[in-house]
């Protein structure tokens, strides 16, 4: 707002002793402004300065102290800042559709989210990127759940047949449940071997990231095979998901690690047949 500005000029102004001295007045003006615009979170403001940083700095950073410019990522930001700070962390071999899926996702996290952090954009990558091939396909989940009531979920995937399967079912908690109906459109019977819940970031709006290790059910063998020996062994599937609602968190890590396993189905029955 143009008050709230108007107020910080004036603050900046006097405690540089603007009023006993215009020119440290002045400089305590162009501080502060340096100070905002290093932390810019506007979209078009950050695409110019991404362009030409002397668009809005008024000065350097370092007449200040600072090191250098750092954008903030929010729900105004870009694809150009998005795709810079990717780059800056190491992310540049993205493809162009791979790039588009992040940043949708981006989005929606900035859409919950004051600020997106370095630590938000490594799990939207490692949850978006770095993932299995996607037999199924989590749409929607919806839950119900309550001291007073019994926990029950309702999940919409995409097969592998393009499509929508939907069911509903009750668990001991929602993420149970939310499991029990998963279970029920897959029909891949595994039983589960770790869970946990970890946050990203900090705060009340911050990402949780799930992971988890499930094993195919009374040790079923069929789902994978020793590269070594070919003999069959029971194994370990692991599963990531991040999300600020713990409970899609806890989904799609779960999905991850059955997409997995019926990935090492396939797999292996290729080889067998072959």
């Amino acid at each position: 707002p143009v008050s709230a500005i108007a107020i910080a000029i004036m603050l900046s102004f006097a405690f540089a002793g603007g009023f006993s001295n215009t020119a440290m007045g002045l400089y305590g003006i162009g501080v502060a402004a340096v100070g905002m615009l290093s932390t810019l979170g506007i979209g078009i403001h950050q695409d110019g300065m991404l362009k030409n940083h002397l668009t809005y700095e008024i000065m350097q950073p370092e007449t200040v102290g600072l090191n250098a410019s750092k954008l903030v990522l929010g729900k105004h930001s870009g694809r150009h800042a998005f795709r810079v700070r990717l780059e800056e962390m190491g992310y540049d071999n993205l493809t162009k559709d791979e790039l588009n899926q992040a940043f949708q996702r981006f989005k929606r996290v900035a859409d919950k989210k004051k600020v997106v952090t370095d630590a938000d954009i490594e799990a939207i990558i490692a949850d978006e990127i770095y993932q299995p091939v996607e037999i199924w396909k989590l749409n929607q989940i919806q839950v119900s759940c309550g001291d007073q009531s019994i926990p029950t979920a309702s999940v919409s995937m995409t097969g592998p047949d393009g499509e929508e399967h939907k069911d509903a079912a009750l668990g001991t908690g929602p993420v149970d449940a939310v499991y029990q109906a998963i279970n029920r459109i897959i029909g891949a019977k595994s039983t589960l071997t770790e869970f946990s819940i970890s946050a990203v970031t900090e705060g009340l709006d911050a990402q949780a990231e799930a992971t988890i290790r499930i094993q195919p059910e009374n040790g079923n063998t069929k789902y994978g095979l020793n590269p070594q020996t070919s003999q069959p062994f029971n194994r370990t599937f692991s599963g990531h998901g991040a999300s600020t609602d713990i409970v899609v968190a806890s989904a799609r890590a779960y999905l991850s690690a059955l997409n997995k396993m019926l990935a090492a189905k396939e797999e292996k029955s290729s080889v067998v047949e072959r």
